[in-house]
C-alpha cells in the first residue's frame, strides 16, 4: 500500500517557492541591473517582474481554490480546465524545460563552487552536484523539503551579512547620486530597447512562483498551501529585492556595478556566507526543479500523456515517483554532456512564460462564462489575470521574439500529436461550458438575422427507433447522408418494459456515430404509439435552436411502425421537417455504394428550371452527399411522354446540374408513362425519388419492390435550397 508524506504550507510551497526566487539572479546579477538601470528603474524592472508574477499567482490561487488539483501542478490545472490535450501540450515542453533548467542551476553552482576552489574540475563538480541533487530528489521529497530547511538558514545568514555590512558603513554612496535613473551604459548598443534588454536579463528571478505548485499531488491541502504559500513567497521575495536594489546602489559605484559580477559578494560583512548563499541558492533552485520536473512526468503518465505511461506513473511503496524520477534523471544527464546550455536558456523562460499565459486564460474563460460552477473561495478582480496574460506574452517577445514564436508554434505541434490520440480523462473540463457559451452565442446572433440560413443548413437527423437490429443495418447509410458536419439524433419508442432494452442498445450506437465524427445523442420516448412518440418529440424540439430537421423514417421496421409512418410524415409537413423513407433492398442493401439515380418530375411543357423553393432541393443536398461520400457518380433522370419534348427536357436536367453546382456524372431522359419504362438501362445501387403526404406507405414498398434497389423518398422542409 502506497503511504505518502503529506506537506503543510511552509514546507510544501513556501520554502521551495521563496529559494527558487532568491536564486542567483539575486545575488550575481541584481547589481548589474541596477548599475545599468539606476535604483529608479531597477525598482521598475522588479516591480513590473513581480506584477506578472502576482497576477498570475493571483490567478492560479484562484483556481486552485475552485477546483481539486493533482499531482503536476500547472499541468494539472490547465489539464482539468482545458483538457488533456491542452494541458499535455504544455506540459511535456515543460517537463523538458525544467529538466534543462535543472541543468543549467548544476552549471550556476559550479560557477560559485569555482569561487572557492578555482583548481577543482569543473566536469567533476557537475558530476558529484548531479549525483547529490538526483540522490536527495529520489530518496524522497520529504528529504528534499528538510534540505531547503537547511538552504534557507544559510540565504537567510547570507542576507544578514549584508544587513550587517549597510549597519557598518557600506553605503558610501550618497543618497542623490544612488536615487537615480540609470544610463544603461552596459548596453548602449541596444538603443532605445536598452530598459528591455536589461528586463530581461531580470525577469528569470521571477518565475520561480511554480515551485510550490508542482508539489500539489504531496501537499495536505492544496486549496489552502498554495495560494496562502506562493503569494507569501513572493510578498517576501519582493521586498528583499527592493531592499537589496537599494543597498547595492548606495554602496558600490556605477562602474563597479557594471564591470564586476561579484559586487554583492564583495560588499558584504563576510563574503564566504555570500558565496554559501549563492551555492545555496543554486542548489535549491534544481532541487526544486527536479522535484517539479518528475511530478509533472509523473502526472502524465497517469493521464496516459506521453509514451509508457503506466510504467512513468508508479509510485515507490512511500509514493514516490521513482520511475518519472528516473526519466528526469536521464534528461539532465545528457543535457550536462552539451556544457553549454546558453542557446536554450530562453527557451526555459518562455515555456514558465507560456505557462503563465494559460493559467490567465483559464481564469478569464472561467469568469466569463459565468458558470455556476466556478465559485473560488479566493476570488480576484476581472483585471488581474488579463494583466498577468498581457504582460507574460509581452515578456516573451521581449525577450525574444523568435524564440517565442517557436515555443508556441512547439506547444500547437503538441496539441495536434494530442488531439489525434482522443485521450479520456477521468473528470470534466471547462471546455463543455466554453463550447456551450460558444454555441449560445451563435443561437442568439443566428436567431437575430430576419432571413433563413440555407448557406449554413446541414442534415440533422432524427431517427425514431424501435427494432435496434434494423436501426445498425441502416447505419451506413444515416452516416453517409450525416457526414461529415451533420448530427443524429436516436429517439428510441417503446413500452416501460422495452425502455430499459433500447437504452442499453442505443447507447453504443450513438457513440460509434459520434467516433465517426458525427455528433450524436439518444433518448427514450415511453409509448405504446409510434406516431405519437415521434409527433410529440418534433412539436417539443420546435422551440430549440439547434432541431433536427429531417425524420429519418425505415421501412424495415415492424409493420406496427411503419403503418404510423405517413402520419408522422403529415406531421413533418405542418411543422417544416424534411422527411426521409429509406427503403432496404433486402439482398443487395446498398450494393456497391456507386451509382445513384435521382429522378425528377416532368416539368412539361416548359421544361423551366424553378426558383430554389419549388425544386427537390433535399434531393439533391442528399444525393450530393452520397456521392461525396462514396466517392460514387449521380444520374439525374426524369421521364417525359411526348418524345418531342426530350431535348427540352434533357436542356433542363443539365441547366438545373449547373445551377446547383451538382456534380453529374450522366443525364437520362425517358419516354412514356413513368409505370411502364423499362429500368434495365438505368440500374443503380439507390434511387432517389420525391415523397408525397397524400400517397399510403405501400405505394412506396411497390415501388421500391419494382426498382430492385434501395430507395430514398425525400420531402423537402422548405428550408434548403441546392441552389444557395
Amino acid at each position: 500500500m502506497t503511504t505518502m508524506k503529506k506537506f503543510g504550507t511552509f514546507g510544501g510551497v513556501f520554502t521551495p517557492t521563496l529559494l527558487t526566487i532568491l536564486g542567483v539572479i539575486m545575488y550575481l546579477r541584481l547589481g548589474w541591473v541596477v548599475g545599468n538601470a539606476g535604483l529608479l528603474g531597477a525598482w521598475l524592472i522588479i516591480s513590473i517582474a513581480f506584477a506578472i508574477t502576482i497576477a498570475t499567482a493571483l490567478s492560479m490561487s484562484s483556481i486552485t481554490t475552485n477546483n481539486r488539483i493533482g499531482a503536476g501542478g500547472a499541468y494539472a490545472i490547465i489539464s482539468q480546465a482545458l483538457g488533456l490535450e491542452v494541458g499535455g501540450s504544455l506540459g511535456i515542453p515543460r517537463f523538458i524545460s525544467q529538466g534543462l533548467a535543472v541543468t543549467m542551476y548544476i552549471f550556476g553552482f559550479r560557477e560559485g563552487w569555482l569561487m572557492i576552489f578555482p583548481t577543482h574540475e569543473p566536469l567533476l563538480i557537475d558530476l558529484c552536484t548531479f549525483v547529490l541533487l538526483f540522490a536527495i530528489a529520489y530518496i524522497s521529497a520529504d528529504l528534499a523539503i528538510k534540505t531547503q530547511y537547511v538552504i534557507m538558514a544559510v540565504i537567510f545568514a547570507s542576507l544578514v551579512t549584508i544587513v550587517l555590512a549597510g549597519y557598518y558603513g557600506s553605503m558610501q554612496v550618497p543618497v542623490e547620486d544612488a536615487v537615480r535613473w540609470g544610463g544603461f551604459e552596459g548596453v548602449k548598443d541596444s538603443g532605445n530597447d536598452a530598459f528591455w534588454v536589461v528586463f530581461a536579463v531580470f525577469f528569470p528571478a521571477a518565475t520561480g512562483i511554480m515551485a510550490g505548485a508542482n508539489m500539489s499531488g504531496e501537499l495536505k491541502d492544496p486549496r489552502k498551501s498554495i495560494p496562502t504559500g506562493t503569494l507569501w513567497a513572493i510578498g517576501v521575495a519582493f521586498v528583499i529585492y527592493m531592499a537589496l536594489a537599494f543597498w547595492i546602489s548606495r554602496s558600490a559605484t556605477e562602474r563597479e556595478l557594471l564591470t564586476n559580477n561579484n559586487v554583492m559578494i564583495d560588499k558584504s560583512f563576510f563574503p564566504p556566507l555570500v558565496i554559501a548563499g549563492v551555492l545555496g541558492a543554486t542548489f535549491s533552485s534544481a532541487l526544486a526543479s527536479i522535484i517539479g520536473s518528475s511530478r509533472i512526468l509523473f502526472a502524465m503518465g497517469e493521464h496516459g500523456v506521453v509514451p509508457q505511461s503506466k510504467w512513468t506513473a508508479v509510485q515507490s511503496k512511500t509514493g514516490q515517483p521513482r520511475n518519472a524520477m528516473l526519466v528526469t534523471g536521464i534528461l539532465i544527464f545528457l543535457s550536462m554532456l552539451l556544457r553549454d546550455l546558453n542557446a536554450v536558456a530562453p527557451l526555459v523562460t518562455m515555456f514558465f512564460l507560456i505557462t503563465y499565459a494559460m493559467l490567465n486564460v483559464v481564469v478569464i474563460i472561467e469568469q466569463n462564462l459565468g458558470l455556476v460552477s466556478f465559485r473560488p473561495l479566493f476570488t480576484v478582480n476581472r483585471f488581474i489575470p488579463w494583466v498577468g496574460l498581457i504582460g507574460s506574452v509581452l515578456t516573451m517577445f521581449i525577450i525574444n521574439s523568435t524564440l517565442s514564436l517557436v515555443s508556441w508554434v512547439l506547444m500547437v505541434l503538441a496539441y495536434g500529436v494530442l488531439s489525434r490520440r482522443k485521450m479520456k480523462s477521468d473528470f470534466e473540463d471547462v471546455r463543455s461550458g466554453l463550447f456551450t457559451s460558444f454555441s449560445e452565442w451563435a443561437a442568439r446572433h443566428t436567431a437575430a438575422i430576419g432571413h433563413q440560413q440555407e448557406r449554413a443548413w446541414k442534415p440533422n437527423l432524427l431517427v425514431p427507433v424501435q427494432d435496434t437490429a434494423i436501426l445498425r443495418g441502416a447505419f451506413s447509410i444515416l452516416e453517409d447522408i450525416a457526414s461529415p458536419k451533420g448530427s443524429i439524433v436516436l429517439l428510441g419508442l417503446g413500452s416501460d418494459s422495452h425502455a430499459q432494452y433500447l437504452k442499453e442498445d442505443l447507447d453504443p450506437i450513438s457513440k460509434r456515430f459520434i467516433e465517426k465524427g458525427l455528433f450524436s445523442s439518444f433518448a427514450i420516448m415511453k409509448t405504446e404509439g409510434f406516431a405519437e412518440g415521434v409527433n410529440f418529440s418534433n412539436q417539443a424540439f420546435t422551440s430549440s435552436f439547434f432541431r433536427p430537421n429531417i425524420v429519418f423514417l425505415n421501412l424495415a421496421e415492424a409493420a406496427s411502425a411503419t403503418q404510423d409512418f405517413m402520419p408522422i410524415i403529415q406531421e413533418s409537413q405542418r411543422l417544416e421537417l424534411g422527411a426521409i423513407l429509406f427503403a432496404p433492398h433486402a439482398k443487395a442493401m446498398l450494393g456497391q455504394r456507386q451509382t445513384i439515380n435521382v429522378w425528377l418530375r416532368d416539368r412539361s411543357p416548359g421544361w423551366e428550371v424553378w426558383d430554389g423553393k419549388r425544386n427537390p432541393n433535399l434531393a439533391i443536398l442528399v444525393a450530393y452527399k452520397l456521392k461525396m461520400n462514396w466517392e460514387g457518380s449521380i444520374r439525374l433522370i426524369t421521364v417525359c411522354q411526348q418524345a418531342e419534348e426530350m431535348e427540352a427536357a434533357h436542356r433542363f436536367l443539365v441547366q438545373l446540374a449547373e445551377e446547383a453546382r451538382l456534380p453529374v456524372d450522366d443525364f437520362a431522359v425517358m419516354n412514356g408513362e413513368f409505370q411502364s419504362i423499362g429500368l434495365s438501362s438505368v440500374k443503380a445501387d439507390i434511387n432517389i425519388f420525391g415523397l408525397s403526404p397524400q400517397l399510403d406507405v405501400g405505394d412506396y414498398l411497390a415501388q421500391a419492390e419494382r426498382f430492385d434497389s434501395t430507395c430514398l423518398f425525400i420531402m423537402d422542409s422548405g428550408h434548403e435550397n441546392a441552389f444557395a
